[in-house]
């Protein structure tokens, strides 16, 4: 186990938001009437890496929403996660520890949805054991509800797990022919870029085989802990085909870094019942890899902590499969 490491910011505070007041009066107003009372008071939601609206509302009736909103001339890629996120939301089984889709709305150029708010907070890093634990068994009725998924949340058109990993996650092969930088390397990976090369290749063929859908952005910024403490998972744009252990090895990273029995709790974990025996190290390959490279820059839409974050998810990556693999 490694010792404790705390991300450079917390969850909590990751992401630059607009205010209410940002939004215009039109769509303030129009927002207003389809939560049936006048807005007066709008908590944004510190977590995240996006530069949209997101803020519990509070109405003048003592009802409570959750909206997230973004203009299409400024963010035309976030509306687009946003739509998707609903037609998601709109389709999942019923019963999951989710937050609902109420409805959405476009208007002058924004678009906008309403969740049902869930009273919680980003888990505390370190990890807790009791609320990683809880996280998890909350994960395993999300991973059981999708090994076999509805016809009418498939007939989305959701990508592939082994699509995305060819095109978008898999970078040690472009380091390792010179078409991207080597990025900095601790001293037990260094001149190990052949094995990562070899691990992180087998994930598109692993990813293509499994059944079921996977979250695709499992971390502690997506978590919710309820007042009873039990985990609820947000932010279902990135959802895919794809193994469920996929997102428990990424979500775990924290808690490796939060000095806790990972290995043990993902090889107990029922996502990871049907795993190749080295499906976490591919995963925490690719995953070291895509972080560490994307950590270089980021888009201006995005939040200025964003390479941060990458870069120490990609570090903790790096430093579990070295100590699984006893690099030193």
């Amino acid at each position: 186990m490694s010792n404790p490491s705390l991300p450079p910011v917390p969850y909590h505070a990751t992401a630059q938001r607009p205010g209410w007041a940002a939004l215009p009066a039109a769509v303030r107003d129009t927002l207003s009437a389809r939560l049936g009372a006048d807005v007066v008071e709008a908590r944004s939601t510190g977590a995240g890496f996006t530069r949209g609206f997101a803020a519990v509302l509070r109405t003048a009736d003592g009802g409570k929403a959750f909206v997230k909103a973004a203009a299409h001339a400024e963010q035309p890629h976030l509306v687009d996660w946003y739509a998707r996120e609903a037609a998601i939301l709109a389709r999942l089984p019923a019963g999951l520890p989710v937050p609902r889709l109420r409805w959405t709305l476009w208007q002058d150029g924004w678009y906008a949805l309403c969740l049902e708010p869930v009273d919680g907070r980003p888990p505390r890093l370190p990890w807790r054991p009791a609320e990683l634990d809880a996280t998890l068994a909350g994960y395993a009725d999300v991973a059981a509800a999708l090994t076999d998924p509805p016809a009418d949340l498939v007939a989305v058109g959701l990508p592939h797990l082994a699509d995305l990993a060819r095109d978008d996650i898999l970078w040690w092969g472009e380091v390792a022919a010179g078409r991207e930088p080597v990025p900095p390397l601790p001293v037990p990976v260094a001149g190990r870029l052949a094995d990562l090369v070899a691990l992180e290749s087998r994930l598109p063929g692993y990813a293509a085989a499994a059944p079921g859908l996977t979250h695709g952005d499992l971390r502690g910024d997506n978590v919710l802990i309820d007042s009873a403490g039990s985990a609820w998972f947000c932010d279902w744009t990135w959802l895919c085909h794809g193994p469920a252990w996929f997102d428990l090895a990424g979500l775990l990273i924290a808690g490796y870094a939060s000095g806790l029995d990972v290995d043990a709790r993902f090889a107990a974990h029922p996502a990871a019942a049907d795993a190749p025996p080295d499906a976490l190290d591919v995963t925490l390959a690719a995953l070291a890899g895509y972080h560490l490279t994307a950590a270089a820059s980021a888009p201006p839409t995005a939040s200025p902590h964003l390479p941060a974050h990458r870069r120490w998810t990609g570090e903790q990556a790096l430093a579990w499969l070295a100590h699984r693999q006893s690099w030193t």
